[in-house]
């Protein structure tokens, strides 16, 4: 079949061919640092972390382009808000917080949940305040392309005249007539209301660093402009993927797709979605209360599990947290690890991945159908189990090295925790002590003191390990 994604833009699949062979350009909004990340910028990093992984298995070299919005109307007023005298502290929202400050801190915290998930760093993340000059020299080319104006009011802000190009609207297939008022700045000094932010003048209330010397004046840049001018800078100005959340199709990437094409710029080739998550059937609010952090579940669960509920629905379709979802998935998880532990004791050599099933290869490449890539892996541990019951070590390692390969596409084995088989120096430790009590055990049930071996197994039970008797052996996997 080939490679095949749905693209936003055209609201069908497509085949995917590379703009250069054997590379692929991908860049996806990452975070706007204003305060803690939520459940759904998480499932976004995953959605496209296995896309790279897929991609990079594929035989492809992929570029990946994450942003950092830095600087932005609410991370400056949560600063301005902590030098209230009435502000109420909290351990999020500090009492005088400087802005830049405020948004370095938050960064750092979307970083550690990346991580702890088992999301790569992306090629590159620059980050919107180290990229005005290449925003100011957009927009510049936009107002001599006639496609851009200073403000009518003679302040520094600077519209992107959304009439002056006719395919406005082509992303999400609307009518420019039929679209809201865009609601990034006051109509004071727009031609159309519906006109968009590319230059913010500064305001008396600005706090200090929070503008730049431009043409029209001190100011900042706008939201949109900001992923066009990096984008094209590290991946040049035409590409493979543009990527983000279901919920950034309009404006945002609407936006930036006007302003890249009246610039002359191809931009992306193909333009993908992920769903949003939802709680039990509904949309995830504060005011409901029915939101569920991934601070929250990585308390409930493992950091595996976590990884494994937030990627495996298809990436395009709605993503429903209910109560049991990550015992479902750390079960699911389970059973893999299970069989790739005890079909590992029976080889020397570390089974180093190299090729998957025809069923797995055939979903990844029909729109990344991480659904029914999950039933080829699961479909591959029953037969493995199957052969290890029968003793056939040549059909095991083949379905070994074959799970091996899946999980890691899939990122399974990434999440920050100490797994089944780790290579820290923590866990060689803790492997030894376990060993050694295991091996006692299995010589008094030898010499058939079987209070000994079981007041054994009770002691690991309190510390947190499980031995699991098998007629091929006896393992051991740390209790959640």
């Amino acid at each position: 079949m080939g490679q095949q994604f749905y693209d936003t833009a055209a609201g069908a699949i497509r085949d995917f061919t590379p703009i250069n062979e054997g590379e692929v350009s991908v860049y996806y909004c990452g975070a706007t640092v204003q305060g803690r990340p939520h459940v759904g910028h998480i499932r976004s990093a995953v959605v496209f972390d296995i896309l790279v992984r897929w991609l990079e298995y594929a035989g492809h070299k992929v570029t990946l382009v994450r942003n950092v919005t830095d600087i932005d109307d609410k991370i400056l007023s949560r600063s301005d808000e902590s030098f209230a005298p009435d502000f109420a502290a909290s351990d999020d929202y500090p009492a005088q917080e400087q802005w830049w400050a405020l948004a370095y801190r938050f960064e750092n915290a979307f970083a550690a949940a990346y991580a702890s998930l088992g999301v790569r760093r992306p090629t590159y993340e620059p980050r919107a305040t180290g990229h005005i000059p290449e925003m100011i020299t957009l927009i510049q080319r936009l107002i001599d392309a006639g496609h851009a104006y200073q403000a009518l009011d003679g302040s520094a802000d600077v519209y992107f005249d959304v009439t002056s190009w006719p395919e406005y609207g082509a992303l999400t297939h609307q009518s420019v007539n039929m679209m809201q008022d865009a609601d990034d700045a006051p109509a004071r000094g727009k031609k159309d209301a519906r006109d968009f932010t590319l230059w913010k003048s500064q305001l008396e209330t600005d706090p200090q660093g929070a503008a730049w010397a431009s043409p029209w004046g001190h100011g900042r840049p706008g939201w949109h402009i900001e992923c066009s001018a990096m984008a094209t800078k590290y991946l040049g100005t035409h590409f493979d993927i543009h990527g983000g959340g279901l919920d950034l199709r309009f404006p945002h990437h609407e936006n930036e797709l006007a302003q890249s094409s009246a610039a002359g710029h191809g931009f992306a080739n193909f333009w993908m979605h992920n769903g949003l998550v939802t709680a039990e059937g509904e949309k995830m609010s504060k005011s409901v209360g029915n939101t569920v952090s991934p601070e929250q579940m990585l308390a409930m669960s493992r950091p595996g599990a976590v990884r494994y509920f937030l990627g495996q629905a298809h990436y395009r379709s709605q993503l429903d947290y209910h109560p049991s979802a990550l015992d479902e998935a750390q079960t699911a998880l389970e059973r893999i690890e299970s069989f790739q532990s005890r079909a590992a004791k029976l080889f020397d050599e570390p089974m180093g991945t190299d090729t998957v099933p025809v069923a797995f290869v055939t979903a990844m490449e029909d729109d990344l159908n991480v659904p029914e890539a999950l039933a080829a892996l699961h479909a591959t541990v029953r037969a493995g189990n199957s052969a290890l019951d029968a003793k056939d070590l040549g059909a095991v390692k083949k379905y070994l090295r074959e799970v091996n390969t899946m999980v890691e596409v899939l990122g399974l084995n990434s999440a920050n925790e100490m797994p089944a088989g780790g290579d820290s120096a923590a866990y060689q430790a803790l492997a030894e002590l376990v060993e050694a009590q295991i091996a006692a055990r299995t010589q008094a049930r030898a010499d058939k003191d079987w209070a000994t071996a079981d007041a054994i197994r009770d002691q690991l039970a309190a510390a947190g390990i499980v031995v699991n008797d098998a007629a091929d052996g006896v393992t051991w996997s740390i209790a959640d």
